[in-house]
């Protein structure tokens, strides 16, 4: 009798850490920890009451120091403040982790050079959080998208205690700057932006007007001191309007065939959470090693762009002080 041959050895299963156990951090906890393809390993703050919380609500071991990680994690998602993430994301590298690092990528665009140059050096995964790339609704319009030739886009949120550390450039409008070079597949060739400071130190509300090379131009508003929620993307592209709403994860199709009748359909979406999708490209990366969806290479793009608006929008600031100035002087 011919023996059976042996079952193949099943792979085991990743283990991923989280580091920072703030809200969006739990989040990241959550996912996976419920995903079913990895393993939750740790639970990692600098603050031992938070790790500990963390740690026993989702069922993992509590670490406070990122040079405890080599043992007991294979990857990392790195949710802390944003002038951390150079730092921190370069020692997990270094110890052999692959790192998924929430946006923006950096604090600036040589650190986030550094990040990518430690990804390439010690042969590691560099992923960055830009959530709304796995929208099911940005993926459905990701499809559709053929030739944009205008962009109109808003996203609003009402005022809240966190992230206050970066400008609502860099907080909230990246995302959309991330889709729209994405979309494009260019860098704008001019900026033009004004912001003002409200509830914070820093620019709590921002409009930008970009322009590219091929003739497509963006408009973008952001803003975290509303009084209402709003998360739209409008594209315009030959005979057709795309519109979408990030939050309800829908869109609609408005098209103008050769005979000038107007047709609406709905953009076909799967809806997903976002998250969850997220973590999976990331999962899919380490195990093939492949590039993933959103890249150190786009991240930093789309870092660049919103560095030049935060430029433009001193500019803008320099100017209209200089006229307050001279209107008290009268």
């Amino acid at each position: 009798m011919t023996p059976s041959a042996s079952p193949p050895p099943v792979a085991p299963l990743p283990r991923v850490a989280v580091v920072g156990c703030g809200a969006f951090g739990r989040n990241h906890l959550r996912i996976v920890r419920d995903s079913g393809r990895a393993m939750l390993a740790a639970a990692v703050d600098t603050d031992p009451a938070k790790a500990q919380a963390a740690a026993q609500e989702f069922g993992c071991s509590a670490v406070t120091s990122l040079g405890q990680l080599s043992s007991f994690a294979d990857a990392a998602i790195l949710a802390v403040p944003t002038t951390h993430h150079a730092s921190a994301g370069c020692a997990l590298m270094a110890a052999g982790l692959d790192v998924l690092v929430e946006k923006p990528i950096a604090a600036t665009v040589e650190e986030a050079q550094r990040l990518i140059a430690a990804s390439v050096r010690f042969g590691r995964i560099l992923q960055v959080g830009h959530l709304e790339r796995f929208n099911p609704a940005v993926t459905a319009l990701a499809k559709a998208v053929r030739l944009p030739l205008f962009f109109e886009v808003h996203r609003l949120s009402i005022f809240a205690p966190r992230s206050l550390d970066v400008d609502v450039v860099l907080d909230l409008m990246i995302h959309d700057l991330d889709i729209v070079l994405a979309l494009t597949g260019e860098m704008p060739s001019e900026v033009r932006a004004a912001g003002i400071r409200i509830l914070s130190e820093k620019v709590d509300i921002a409009n930008v007007r970009l322009a590219f090379p091929g003739g497509c131009v963006a408009n973008l508003t952001a803003s975290r001191v509303s009084t209402e929620k709003v998360r739209k993307l409008r594209l315009f592209q030959p005979h057709e309007y795309i519109s979408i709403d990030y939050a309800r994860q829908d869109g609609m199709v408005i098209a103008v065939d050769a005979k000038r009748q107007v047709g609406f359909r709905p953009l076909g979406v799967v809806k997903r959470e976002p998250l969850a999708a997220q973590f999976d490209d990331f999962l899919d990366s380490i195990a093939s090693r492949a590039t993933p969806t959103v890249d150190g290479a786009a991240a930093t793009r789309a870092l660049s762009v919103a560095s030049d608006i935060l430029v433009k929008i001193e500019e803008h600031a320099r100017i209209v002080n200089a006229r307050l100035h001279a209107s008290e002087q009268r």
